[in-house]
């Protein structure tokens, strides 16, 4: 996934920034790389720091219980 979401974003945005001229391989084969870089990594970290931070988060009430006692509510 971060290498096709690398390619697509880097292509798109070389061919606007820079149009199809000589050097718009070399141009996108190094933006490509640090791209590939930072989505491999942050595919890869982000899922487990959310993770950890989710686990810290305490959650009250259900939705559903919020939800039911309001309906009750609004009937009276």
């Amino acid at each position: 996934m971060a290498l096709s979401m690398s390619i697509f974003i880097t292509f798109v945005l070389v061919s606007l920034n820079t149009g199809y001229t000589q050097e718009f391989l070399s141009v996108w084969m190094k933006t490509w790389s640090q791209a590939f870089f930072c989505a491999f990594f942050g595919a890869y970290f982000f899922p487990i720091i959310i993770k950890q931070i989710m686990k810290k988060i305490n959650f009250i009430e259900n939705p559903l219980i919020i939800e039911k006692d309001y309906l009750e509510k609004t009937k009276r």
